[in-house]
C-alpha cells in the first residue's frame, strides 16, 4: 500500500466513526459530513426506511428518541478501494437504553454496514448504505 492508499483508508473509517457519533449524540446534521447530498440509506432489514439523506434524518431522530442510551459501534473495517469511489463493510454492535419502571432497559442489536464511498471536493463521503441485521437482543420501548 502507498501512503495515498493509508490515507484514503483512514480518512473513510474515520467517516464511518464520523456516523456513530452523529448517531449517538443526535447531532443528525453531522451526517451532511458522512452522506454525499444525495445520498440513500437503507435501514428496511432493520424495519426502518430506505431513503435520501434528509428523510433519513428525520427518520433517525424520531426513531432513536425513546432511546436516551446509545453506543453505536463499528469494528472488523473490509475497505476496498478502486480510484475515486470505495465499497467498505464493517460489522456494527448498538447497544441502546430507555427507561422502563425506574430501571434501565437494554436493546442490543448486531449487524453491518455495506456502504459505496465516492470521493469528493470536501473527502469521501457515502453515497449509499445498507444495513443488515444479524440479531436484537432485549425488548423494545413501550
Amino acid at each position: 500500500m502507498d501512503a495515498r492508499h493509508i490515507a484514503d483508508r483512514l480518512e473513510i473509517q474515520d467517516v464511518l466513526v464520523r456516523y456513530c457519533n452523529a448517531i449517538d449524540t443526535g447531532n443528525y446534521a453531522m451526517l451532511d459530513e458522512v452522506f454525499t447530498p444525495d445520498g440513500i440509506a437503507d435501514y428496511t432489514a432493520a424495519g426502518g426506511i430506505r431513503g435520501t439523506l434528509a428523510e433519513i434524518k428525520e427518520w433517525l431522530d424520531k426513531a432513536l428518541a425513546p432511546f436516551p442510551v446509545r453506543q453505536h459501534l463499528v469494528t472488523n473495517f473490509q475497505i476496498e478501494i478502486d480510484g475515486d469511489r470505495a465499497s467498505t463493510h464493517c460489522y456494527l454492535f448498538n447497544p441502546l437504553g430507555f427507561p422502563q419502571g425506574g430501571s434501565l432497559e437494554m436493546l442490543f442489536c448486531g449487524g453491518g454496514y455495506r456502504d459505496t464511498f465516492v470521493r469528493t471536493g470536501t473527502g469521501w463521503r457515502i453515497a449509499e448504505r445498507v444495513i443488515s441485521t444479524a440479531y436484537l437482543h432485549g425488548k423494545l420501548p413501550g
